[in-house]
């Protein structure tokens, strides 16, 4: 007997894939671009590795700096500040 995967996408690419079809990403997605200090949501677009983690969909946050192609976003959880590393492709300007 086997046990169940326990990966960060484990039962959830079922919500992924039915809000989002993969063959509709075009060039415009992975060539988007912001401003510091703009507030942005977080959409994962995709189950590739650098999407962030399912639970922070819906979050909105604000853009802090760049590194590289991807940008830090600063969100609030409760009384807690956390900082991610999103690319480009999974923000959206709100």
């Amino acid at each position: 007997m086997s046990n169940n995967s326990k990966g960060q996408f484990s039962g959830r690419t079922r919500n992924i894939a039915r809000h989002f079809k993969p063959s509709k990403l075009s060039v415009n997605h992975h060539i988007k671009s912001f401003e510091i200090g703009d507030t942005v949501a977080i959409v994962p677009k995709s189950n590739n590795r650098d999407a962030p983690h399912p639970r922070y969909r819906g979050r909105v946050g604000k853009i802090i700096d760049r590194r590289g192609m991807a940008y830090v976003v600063e969100i609030r959880q409760f009384r807690t500040v956390k900082e991610l590393v999103i690319p480009a492709l999974h923000l959206e300007k709100v």
